[in-house]
């Protein structure tokens, strides 16, 4: 089996930011047992902003906001977090060679750079090594501001065509509300569609050392579900979790199970992965032609432009009443839009997402 093992920095470190050993050490062990029985296994770690806080005297409690310093930061702690993973997989007994692999998400949208990643990836895979996967925090803002290393992680389980992808965290998995301040919540185990209420529930950053959230875990979840990919959300901490993940036993966590229709990776890139820049509403004609037929956007069809994007920027697609039903990426700006000085296809079909709530 092909899984992806995506661990969080809350997971990985104290609340310091120092690197937990004992924390790595247990993941390692139950990467290469599994590896060991046949199992592919690529890890997506975070914590390198966080591991690298110390060594620059700074502290977690207390993490910089700006993006200068925190991908000043991450390179420092990068290399930090690679020497204890080479270290503990050199003791263990049986232990497999680590390759690290730096990806942001633009990766997945330019077919070149999508088809050398996967290359390189399955390369690794055949040579026996487990890929280390972290986004490369020093060059990219999003990871840093959103937590896309969950997005990462499902979009590298579309790439590699994984059958599971691990999402592991310092919680249970996802609770019908938090039980960090509502004793009666209690564990969802199964999802078969996450939607909006779900997301809004589970809105929020985890901890002080990451910069994501469980919505950031249902988002990605969401993302391999429309790849196909099932996916579980469960703790760190748990013994054996990602054998019992792997092998879909009933709570270990929460599983999000996969879709029937699935969508291609560029598509999914642009429905979940990118953020929109603004919005196109459309009347009801053109919403039923994108939702029925498969057609593209045309000009014709708008009746009103919202936001300060430019051409080829990801844009929302909303009915009269204010509702999203569709995502794509825009030939023209907005202000082109405004002015009505764009005639024919606004968004082609080839760079259209119509989502899930439609």
């Amino acid at each position: 089996m092909i899984a992806v093992v995506k661990v969080g920095t809350s997971s990985l470190t104290d609340d310091d930011g120092n690197i937990d050993e004992r924390a790595v050490s247990k993941i390692c062990s139950e990467v290469v047992a599994l590896r060991s029985e046949g199992h592919h296994l690529v890890l997506v770690s975070s914590g390198a902003i966080a591991a690298g806080l110390p060594a620059l005297g700074m502290s977690a409690r207390d993490r910089p906001r700006d993006s200068r310093t925190l991908q000043a930061v991450s390179a420092v702690g990068q290399t930090r977090l690679m020497a204890v993973y080479q270290r503990i997989l050199d003791d263990i007994d049986g232990g497999v060679v680590p390759g690290q692999v730096l990806l942001a998400p633009t990766d997945f949208v330019n077919r070149q750079q999508y088809l050398h990643a996967r290359s390189t990836l399955n390369r690794l895979l055949e040579l026996g090594v487990v890929p280390i996967v972290n986004e490369n925090d020093a060059v990219a803002d999003d990871e840093i501001r959103f937590g896309d290393n969950d997005r990462i992680a499902a979009l590298v389980a579309q790439l590699i065509g994984a059958e599971v992808l691990v999402l592991l965290t310092d919680a249970a998995g996802v609770f019908t509300a938090d039980p960090r301040f509502n004793a009666t919540a209690s564990l969802i185990e199964e999802i078969v569609e996450v939607d909006q209420q779900l997301e809004q529930a589970a809105s929020g950053s985890g901890s002080n050392r990451g910069s994501g959230g469980m919505a950031t875990k249902l988002a990605a979840a969401k993302m391999a579900a429309w790849s196909g990919v099932r996916t579980v959300i469960a703790a760190a901490e748990r013994p054996g979790v990602i054998r019992e993940a792997i092998e879909d036993e009933a709570g270990v966590g929460t599983i999000v199970r996969p879709r029937d229709v699935k969508i291609g990776a560029r598509k999914i890139w642009i429905g979940f992965a990118v953020g929109s820049a603004g919005t196109i509403t459309v009347d009801d004609g053109a919403r039923a032609a994108l939702v029925d037929r498969g057609s593209s956007l045309l000009a014709a069809g708008i009746v009103g432009v919202a936001g300060d994007f430019d051409a080829d920027d990801a844009v929302e697609v909303a009915t009269a009443d204010g509702v999203v039903f569709a995502k794509g990426l825009v030939k023209s700006s907005g202000a082109v839009l405004r002015a009505g000085d764009h005639v024919g296809v606004v968004i082609h079909r080839d760079d259209l997402v119509v989502l899930p709530s439609s």
